[in-house]
């Protein structure tokens, strides 16, 4: 063997028994030695770790994105809490590595020990950028008792309040949801701190964001970083400061004194919150009589602000990522309302607390030709940004084809067939109401949606039934693009609610019981008044603007009301003219008919309107030549009632007969007696009109409250 400058090595010619390199790479004798290397960029915040590496804490490669959550989620809490003290100690005391034992999970559950050596690099005015180590599995190394960190009682009661501390912060989404955990924590409890203020770094600044105890001047609430202040000084140092006495508080910080010295605090713990090693804030712990702050408490302490500045950067990440998600939102909806004499309009969205996760629901007001306008309310299948992204498209497309002039089911159909061919896999359900401000009348499309709510002027309110058909996009694609229309006529004071399912679904809720719900708050409120802002209160008050009623899902609302003082045209009345031959127009006019009785407080005598008037126009076309006109019309009086008119071309009356036991024909007129309140036949000109009326009520009386499911 011959020696030389780099060690003892034997003749070239040499190898070792069995084959192979030597002397051995370095990659071949960490992953023999179960160990890896990572590189961590504190800057960007980019931890890459090397196929061993992810075999030592179990992470599949197809699954790491170089995030260090995807890390640190291996780690149990606790263990998360002391490892990130560890590094963050390191960090702030200008150590040049670190060493630390920690345990991880694997992905089978079970727990492994594992040891972390890394080497911190600086730049040239000591700032830390950049983390180069070594992960290695110690278990083997730990397999003995004996060999493991003895867990002495101070360590395990300084880890139980972490683990504590980290347990009441894992739930809080929003930096306000931290700031109460933290207030409400039993491990800070048993720190002994009489007051707790955290304080975040804001475009340069630090802001005080919360403080559990004292007044604070507003100087002091936003301050510069080069302030001399504690929070400012531990966030440009990175570097713990502790107060032991009131002398010591007196001469070092003597702006804030004063205030401290309100709450009975003489000594106090400011520590930076970092997070990829990054300050982000700093906290600080108020403390009641002399505190000299042990090398245990200022680890213990160091490990807590680790947890609690990762559940502030995450709660930072979450409304970042929400306030842009639902800016987004805001910004495909309509800005403004057309302002439409006699009929007043009030809109809501809420977006759901989902981060990113947003939805696709939406509403619209539309002005209409011949001043009618339409109102709208929609969900898109998900709940992410691509379904707001179609909810956008849809909103648009469906505004452009009403706006054209389209019928409510043309409409409909033409944004089913618009939203199929965009080949997203997205449905979506949908309520088109298109209303005549002048006459009160509203034509409505229900597109597989909930169906809306009619309040009266009296209060009364409930479901208001629409014939529906299939969601939007759905119909499209199985061909069946018939969207039938339901009319009615809203009476001056009555309101319509239009909603999605956000609005009344709650988890382990039934859907009816929260229509119910709603329709009950509606019932209880006091009627819109002349003001505009009495429609805005209601419409917060429904939907619920308080920070206790967010929801789980976003959720749009519509409010249509029609002014009480609005004046109703008299002789209003429906026309449907039927062609000759043309049996098809049969289910128009039963349909018209059926929703003017709804309308017209005649809801319990629906179905003998329908079923009269479908035997009279029938006849029309029968046993007359030409077409037929059918009218319906509310009459006035102490008993209000419905009219339905035939009218044809034909002279000859119908006559009322006892048809033959045999006999098929002759029974319709049988029939309109018996159900008709009173009927006739008049003689028009050219031909002849044959009439009947009804009562709102049922045959020989009744309320006529549409108890089958009409609006009351």
């Amino acid at each position: 063997m011959h020696a030389d400058e780099d060690g003892c090595r034997p003749p070239e010619s040499a190898t070792p028994p069995g084959g192979g390199r030597w002397p051995a790479d370095a990659d071949t004798a960490l992953t023999l030695n179960h160990s890896g290397c990572f590189d961590w960029d504190l800057e960007r915040g980019y931890l890459h770790l090397d196929r061993s590496a992810l075999e030592v804490v179990d992470i599949d490669p197809e699954d790491y994105d170089g995030d260090p959550f995807c890390f640190t989620k291996r780690v149990p809490a606790a263990e998360a809490a002391r490892l990130e003290a560890q590094v963050t100690q390191a960090i702030m005391s200008g150590r040049p590595r670190y060493g630390v034992y920690f345990r991880c999970r694997r992905r089978d559950g079970s727990i492994r020990w594992t040891h972390s050596q890394g080497s911190i690099q600086r730049d040239t005015t000591g700032r830390p950028y950049r983390v180069i180590g070594i992960l290695r599995d110690a278990t083997e190394e730990l397999s003995q008792p004996a060999a493991r960190p003895a867990p002495d009682a101070e360590r395990l009661r300084q880890a139980g309040v972490v683990e504590r501390t980290t347990a009441a912060l894992a739930h809080a989404r929003t930096v306000e949801e931290v700031l109460g955990a933290l207030e409400r924590s039993p491990g800070l409890e048993q720190l002994g701190a009489i007051d707790v203020v955290v304080g975040m770094v804001e475009d340069g600044r630090l802001r005080l964001i919360g403080d559990s105890g004292t007044e604070h001047p507003p100087e002091l609430v936003l301050t510069r970083l080069d302030d001399p202040l504690p929070l400012s000084e531990v966030v440009r140092t990175l570097t713990p400061r502790y107060v032991v006495s009131r002398e010591d508080f007196a001469v070092r910080y003597p702006h804030v004194w004063p205030y401290v010295e309100s709450v009975g605090a003489s000594a106090a713990a400011y520590l930076p919150l970092i997070a990829q090693a990054g300050a982000i804030g700093a906290i600080g712990l108020l403390y009641r009589g002399r505190h000299p702050f042990t090398a245990e408490e200022r680890t213990l302490l160091t490990a807590l602000t680790a947890s609690i500045a990762q559940s502030l950067q995450r709660a930072l990440l979450f409304e970042q990522e929400h306030e842009l998600a639902e800016g987004l939102q805001q910004a495909m909806l309509p800005h403004s309302l057309p302002s439409v004499p006699g009929l007043r309009a009030a809109v809501r969205y809420r977006s759901a607390r989902q981060g990113r996760d947003i939805g696709g629901d939406w509403y619209d007001v539309i002005p209409l030709p011949g001043g009618k306008v339409a109102a709208v309310v929609g969900d898109v299948q998900g709940h992410d940004t691509h379904a707001a992204a179609v909810m956008g498209q849809l909103r648009i497309v469906l505004r452009a084809y009403a706006t054209e002039g389209h019928s409510a089911s043309a409409v409909m159909a033409r944004a089913s067939v618009f939203l199929n061919d965009l080949d997203t896999g997205r449905f979506a359900t949908c309520l088109y109401a298109e209303a005549d401000p002048a006459s009160g009348w509203v034509r409505m499309v229900r597109a597989g949606h909930l169906t809306p709510l009619l309040r009266r002027p009296d209060g009364r309110c409930r479901p208001f039934p629409v014939l529906g058909a299939m969601p939007l996009g759905l119909s499209a694609y199985f061909g069946q693009l018939e969207y039938p229309v339901t009319a009615m006529e809203m009476e001056p004071g009555e309101m319509l609610v239009m909603f999605t399912d956000g609005l009344v679904e709650e988890p382990g809720r039934d859907l009816d019981d929260g229509i119910g719900a709603l329709a009950e708050r509606v019932r209880e409120m006091a009627p819109p008044g002349a003001a505009a802002g009495d429609m805005e209160a209601l419409a917060d008050r429904l939907c619920g603007r308080s920070a206790q009623a967010k929801g789980v899902d976003d959720m749009a609302l519509v409010l249509l009301h029609r002014d009480a003082t609005a004046v109703s045209q008299p002789g209003r009345r429906l026309r449907q003219r039927l062609a000759a031959g043309d049996p098809e127009g049969l289910a128009a006019v039963r349909h018209m008919v059926r929703s003017a009785a709804r309308s017209w407080a005649a809801g319990a005598r629906a179905d003998d309107v329908e079923l009269v008037t479908d035997e009279l126009a029938t006849n029309a076309l029968l046993h007359t030549d030409g077409e037929a006109l059918v009218t319906v019309y509310p009459m006035a009086g102490a008993e209000p009632r419905v009219r339905v008119e035939v009218t044809d071309l034909s002279s000859t009356h119908p006559q009322l007969r006892a048809p033959a036991d045999s006999s098929q024909a002759g029974r319709g007129l049988l029939l309109v007696d018996q159900l008709a309140d009173v009927w006739g036949v008049e003689s028009r000109g050219t031909g002849k009109c044959v009439w009947c009326e009804f009562r709102g009520g049922a045959p020989g009386g009744g309320d006529g409250d549409g108890s089958d499911g009409g609006p009351g």
